[in-house]
Order: structure tokens, then C-alpha cells, then sequence
């Protein structure tokens, strides 16, 4: 009887869960309907403007989702965690720092990858580093020092990066109590 017990609580937090995944979206779509019978072409405006966030997110998302398919192929999360280290090795802070630096895309986008090097178990502090280094963006330094010049864009992207490993430090601390 205990088993069968245990079904049942196993199949209603499984509808649990596929109710609440279906909150959000019927939310949305209920002030879309409410909109839309209150003023029309704000609906309308409205939907266009989620139309091209949607379009302008989807490519970053697969982008990065395609390198997650990539990575689970080729290389095992477990060899990354290895690589960036749980605790804050020379080596794993170096990683997460290059890493955070040449990564593209919105940060979002980032999260399940990152979700799943936790549950990994990769470090904090490793994963604030990246984070945080997220900000250096070679691409756009040439622009950066036509506007404000060499000696403003080198203090401030070596200050990034030192703010990224302190940080890192940091999360490390308090987290690991």
C-alpha cells in the first residue's frame, strides 16, 4: 500500500508542476484578450512589440542551445566542472574569466547552461567570475577607446576583471558557509 501511496503523490506533483508551467503563459494570454477587447491596436502594438523581442531572443537562445548540444556531445559537463574547479583555482578562475570575456549573446540565454555546471557541481564562485567578466567585451574595446581613450578603457577593463575575481572571491566565501 505504501507504494501505491507513493504513486500517487508522485503523479499529482507531476500535474503540480505541469499546472504551474502553464500559469504564466494562460496569464498573458488573458491580458492579451483583455486588451484586445479594451483597445484593439494597443493589443495589436502590444503584440508586435512581443513579436520582435521573441525574434530578436530566439537566435541568441538556439545559438547558445546549439552549443549546449554541441558541448553534451562532445564534452561532458563533468569535464567542464573539472576544468573551472569548485573551488577557486588559478586555473578554473582563469577559465571562467576567458570563458565570461569571448562568451556572446544576452545572459539569459547562459543560464541552463550554467544551471547545469552547478548541478555538476562547478563552484560559486567560478560561475561569478564568468558572470561578471561578461562585461569585457573585446569587440566593442575599438569603439569604447574612440570615445574615451586608451588610458580610460584600459583602467576600466583591468578594473572589471579584478572586480569579476574579487567577486568571485567573495561569492565563494559566503556561499561555502
Amino acid at each position: 500500500m505504501n507504494s501505491v501511496n507513493k504513486t500517487n503523490v508522485q503523479e499529482s506533483g507531476g500535474q503540480k508542476t505541469l499546472a504551474r508551467t502553464f500559469i504564466f503563459p494562460v496569464c498573458v494570454l488573458v491580458c492579451y484578450g483583455i486588451l484586445s477587447v479594451i483597445d484593439p491596436n494597443k493589443a495589436l502594438m502590444a503584440l508586435k512589440t512581443s513579436g520582435n523581442l521573441l525574434l530578436s531572443v530566439i537566435l541568441p537562445l538556439v545559438l547558445v542551445f546549439v552549443i549546449m548540444l554541441v558541448l553534451n556531445l562532445f564534452v561532458k559537463p563533468a569535464q567542464i566542472v573539472r576544468l573551472f574547479g569548485k573551488d577557486m583555482s588559478i586555473k578554473g578562475t582563469g577559465l571562467s574569466l576567458v570563458a565570461g570575456i569571448i562568451s556572446t549573446g544576452p545572459i539569459y540565454a547562459w543560464y541552463p547552461f550554467l544551471k547545469q555546471l552547478r548541478e555538476e557541481g562547478a563552484g560559486n564562485g567560478t560561475m561569478a567570475i564568468f558572470l561578471y567578466s561578461r562585461a569585457v567585451k573585446p569587440f566593442l574595446l575599438p569603439v569604447m577607446i574612440a570615445y574615451f581613450g586608451w588610458v580610460y578603457v584600459v583602467i576600466l577593463t583591468l578594473l572589471t576583471v579584478f572586480a569579476s575575481i574579487a567577486t568571485g572571491w567573495f561569492i565563494n566565501v559566503l556561499m561555502n558557509k
